[in-house]
């Protein structure tokens, strides 16, 4: 619908991967035929690779590369609904929270942090016989979200229901969009939202480079193997073993 009304769409679809192989679990091009064929929009699989967050280290500056390549719509789909998720909040502009119908306990099944993040809701495949759960869900969702502590004061979250078969609400859930990218953008929260996540983004990566240069320094490596046997056997604890890994670190700067 976006490519076919002017719009050039970019997709990074963050791949599960295996935590025994790490190897990538499914194939996000064999679920976009259509979009896979369709030269306004692009899609780029990557692995996850055991990264938390459910989104690569890469993820962050392929969106500002994407951007700076004239994609003026950049949707990045993450591996799931979990605590590691919250990761992507701090990358993008809107967070959409999808949900099948007919899952059994939505409500208690999800975290309540996760809805708390979402600024909309998206009930998917309500038709055919999933329409009259998809109904309901939405009812559940929508006096669910009204006694959750708002953290817009410029837009309210709402629950739309799409399908992706018949086309239905689709147009409507990108008119929900653009409603949350006006609002935001008038009230000034969005270019505030921006500033932040890339103060987040800075200490994420010095996070990550800091561990690296940890695990490569030599007084660390060589007592490494040890101390994790130790604590595995319960010779010595997890935070004995840690204060001692980093005073050798220390030590050997």
């Amino acid at each position: 619908m976006l490519t076919g009304s002017g719009h050039k769409v970019s997709v990074l679809a963050v791949d599960p991967s295996s935590c025994t192989t790490g190897g990538s679990l499914m194939g996000d091009k064999t679920r976009m035929t259509e979009l896979s064929r369709d030269m306004q929009a692009y899609i780029r699989p990557s692995p996850t690779s055991g990264t938390l967050g459910g989104v690569t280290r890469t993820t962050n500056e392929a969106i500002v590369l994407c951007e700076g390549a004239g994609y003026d719509i950049v949707l990045v789909e993450t591996v799931g609904v979990g605590q590691s998720e919250f990761a992507v909040a701090d990358m993008v502009d809107m967070f959409v929270l999808l949900i099948p119908p007919a899952g059994g306990d939505e409500l208690q099944g999800i975290k309540r942090g996760i809805i708390e993040m979402a600024d909309l809701v998206v009930v998917t495949k309500a038709d055919g016989d999933l329409l009259v759960p998809a109904r309901r869900i939405q009812a559940e969702y929508t006096s669910a979200l009204k006694l959750l502590r708002k953290k817009s004061k410029s837009w309210t979250p709402k629950v739309v229901r799409v399908s992706s078969r018949t086309g239905e609400g689709v147009a409507e859930l990108w008119e929900r969009l653009q409603e949350f990218q006006t609002a935001a953008l008038c009230s000034g929260e969005l270019q505030a939202r921006r500033r932040s996540q890339q103060k987040v983004w800075m200490w994420s990566l010095i996070q990550e480079n800091v561990l690296l240069h940890f695990k490569q320094h030599p007084a660390v490596r060589d007592g490494l193997p040890a101390l994790e046997d130790s604590v595995i056997r319960g010779d010595i604890s997890p935070g004995l073993a840690a204060d001692m890994l980093l005073r050798a670190f220390s030590s050997g700067q």
